[in-house]
């Protein structure tokens, strides 16, 4: 640390004197902070545009899937006995379906009412609700009981458990069925968690016949009897000629169809091309295709002001918030302006959303035979949907539609438009992610070309900022000297004065 001494034997303002003389000095490392900022304004564009591509990329690959085209509407001519939904590999036709019968599950409830489960607003436990049947069984409260439901074993505490406890131990239990208590009702329940033959309640063993009748009634009057299983039932449905086909629950999947029982009868199932849904599909892929466009059509046209460079520190503090944001909106524009790789990324997309696709079964072979074209020149290739024209062409021929899309080939004039326009997408992100690198907390090396240019300014920054910190404390330590130095010759000029004053 330099010892810094004002001008106190001068009367010169050295502070202003080196502040000055640093101005001077910065400006190479002003200049380098400008770059660094232009740089690193140029990263934030490219990557803008880059998440606008990925964005992009998701709908094109979501136009790629032959999933996409085979979007299909299921009606039903009796949604009380049954509703439907079609996969994308439902054929087309109608159905004819017949409900014979519902699944269902099991579900057992005491018979009447049980006695009150509390007492002056206090839970009683099990022992005090049913004392009296306990008590007819020679059962105290200080005994523990057991049952055993679908093979598992369930052991109660008469003096503390009480009847919701006792719901919560079935439950908690995992047996594929759930217990409840209705507090208006004073009645238990006992309900299988699914339907279907394979939903069951049995009771193996009751030491004191709680849930089950065996030698004594049940005590929560669920008159279960002790060996026996109560199973559910399938539900039973005729498709077509195939009859008495069975499902566990009441919906099952046939033929791409997923039907959902309502009730017992006979109802038609109407497949067909849900054309609609595909427009909108279409549709949405040309908007996301021309908002793309338009965002790196605009950078590319963009002007550039290169009489506003980035401002430094100094400059900020000398101006207000509002003109440095207008200052910087001027620095920061057109910085990709007729940039080399997104003049390449908009050639190639036009290009893949203008071709033909060749040796397709389709009778359209582009985009505009099925009424999608591109603008005037000045839109920069924007896509247009002449939408009687397209729904038209979906309702000709989807098939063709779905192929002049999706079609994949290893010959580039085969691929689909979907295929074309991918892989120029892609290859497009690939390109800006080398140059830019990605705004991702995924990985914090960033290996592109400016995140490498970045850091080599900032170690020469670094550098700039000690030699200059070095060359102040120079300045500083010259007029030290230069102050001690007159400083000196003052008090001899003084002692001098003194002498020659003293010997007159």
């Amino acid at each position: 640390m330099v010892l810094r001494v004002s001008g106190l034997a001068t009367g010169m303002d050295i502070e202003s004197i080196v502040k000055d003389l640093m101005k001077a000095e910065r400006i190479p490392l002003d200049k380098l902070q400008q770059e660094k900022q232009l740089l690193e304004w140029k990263q934030e564009d490219y990557r803008e545009i880059n998440k606008s591509l990925f964005e992009l990329r998701d709908v094109v690959f979501d136009m790629k899937l032959q999933g996409t085209f085979n979007t299909k509407n299921a009606a039903s001519s009796n949604e009380s006995v049954l509703e439907a939904a079609a996969g994308g590999s439902a054929t087309e036709g109608i159905y004819t379906v017949t409900v014979n019968s519902l699944a269902e599950g099991v579900s057992k409830a005491s018979t009447a009412g049980l006695a009150d489960e509390t007492d002056n607003g206090n839970t009683k436990t099990l022992y005090q609700q049913f004392q009296a049947e306990f008590d007819a069984r020679g059962i105290t409260s200080t005994d523990n009981i057991s049952f055993t439901l679908n093979g598992t074993t369930i052991t109660v505490d008469l003096d503390q458990d009480n009847i919701y406890t006792l719901v919560s131990k079935i439950n908690d239990a995992d047996l594929g069925v759930k217990a409840s208590y209705d507090a208006d009702l004073n009645r238990f329940f006992l309900t299988t968690e699914t339907t279907g033959s394979s939903a069951q309640i049995t009771v193996s063993a009751d030491s004191a016949n709680l849930l089950s009748t065996g030698t004594n009634n049940s005590i929560l009057k669920l008159n279960l009897d002790t060996g026996t299983t109560y199973t559910g039932k399938d539900a039973s449905y005729d498709f077509g000629d195939a009859k008495g086909l069975t499902s566990s629950t009441n919906s099952a999947t046939i033929n791409g169809l997923t039907l959902y029982f309502k009730g017992t009868g006979t109802a038609t199932v109407t497949v067909t091309r849900d054309t609609d849904a595909l427009f909108e599909k279409i549709k949405d892929f040309v908007e996301k295709y021309n908002e793309t466009l338009e965002k790196i059509t605009e950078k590319l046209q963009e002007k550039r002001y290169r009489d506003y460079p980035p401002l430094t520190e100094a400059q900020k503090e000398e101006m207000t918030d509002k003109q440095v944001e207008l200052w910087e909106e001027k620095a920061r524009s057109g910085l990709l302006r007729n940039d080399w790789i997104l003049n390449d990324l908009v050639s190639n997309m036009r290009m893949a959303v203008n071709s033909i696709v060749e040796n397709i079964s389709s009778q359209y072979k582009s985009l505009a035979e099925i009424g999608i074209s591109t603008s005037n020149w000045y839109e920069m290739g924007k896509l247009h949907i002449n939408e009687d024209k397209l729904k038209e062409a979906l309702n000709k021929d989807p098939e063709g539609i779905k192929k002049l899309f999706t079609n994949a080939s290893d010959i580039d004039s085969e691929k689909g438009i979907a295929y074309k326009l991918y892989d120029v997408v892609v290859n497009g992100t690939e390109r800006i992610t080398d140059k830019a690198g990605r705004d991702s907390s995924f990985s914090l090396v960033d290996n592109s070309y400016i995140g490498e240019k970045l850091r080599q300014m900032n170690e020469e920054i670094d550098q700039w900022e000690e030699r200059l910190n070095e060359i102040e404390d120079r300045y500083w330590r010259e007029f030290t000297r230069m102050e001690r130095a007159i400083n000196q010759m003052n008090a001899q000029s003084m002692w001098l004065a003194q002498q020659f004053g003293g010997g007159m």
